[in-house]
């Protein structure tokens, strides 16, 4: 009778601690989850482009919104027509119409979903911290290919059109008054 009033608190303080721990982990693992299987149109970040060049060809579509900054974001070309295998440049015009320097942060996500994990950046603007002075212009280039392993999974190969969606949101949060 004693070890059981003994026992029962120590596994109910590991079960804690497990739980926190998990708690902790699950935002990594998600992350890790999402870059591995491509989940919910996680795009992927390569180190060096692929060594084939199909004649495969899918339009990219980029479509670029703001939210809560006075900013003017905009791909140079909406739409491009690109080989599957074949590493692409798009440059993103920028303007800050606001009397203030403002700072902002890019996200983003490809449509159909299924894309993402084919989807390979070697050089983008997103998740860094961008700033503009007062009426400021600037150029943001992403350096992207599309992995020809996407012509043999069967949820990819047959699509021809892709969107690539950024929105640029306002880190100007945590201005000091």
């Amino acid at each position: 009778m004693i070890k059981n009033k003994t026992l029962t608190p120590i596994i109910l303080a590991g079960i804690f601690i497990i739980m926190l721990g998990l708690s902790f982990a699950a935002v990594p693992l998600y992350d890790l989850f999402c870059r591995v299987t491509g989940f919910g149109g996680t795009t992927q970040i390569s180190k060096e482009a692929p060594k084939i060049v199909l004649d495969k060809v899918v339009s990219v579509r980029f479509d670029t919104n703001v939210n809560n900054l006075d900013w003017d974001f905009k791909a140079k070309s909406n739409v491009m027509d690109v080989k599957v295998g074949q590493v692409n440049r798009i440059e993103f015009e920028v303007e800050n119409y606001s009397d203030d320097t403002t700072h902002g942060v890019a996200s983003f996500n490809v449509s159909p979903a299924s894309f993402g994990k084919y989807y390979s950046k070697i050089g983008c603007f997103c998740f860094e911290k961008q700033e503009l002075k007062a009426g400021e212009k600037a150029t943001f280039v992403m350096t992207f290919y599309l992995d020809p392993e996407l012509v043999n999974d069967p949820r990819t190969k047959n699509l021809h059109d892709v969107t690539m969606s950024y929105t640029f949101f306002s880190t100007d949060y945590y201005k000091q008054s």
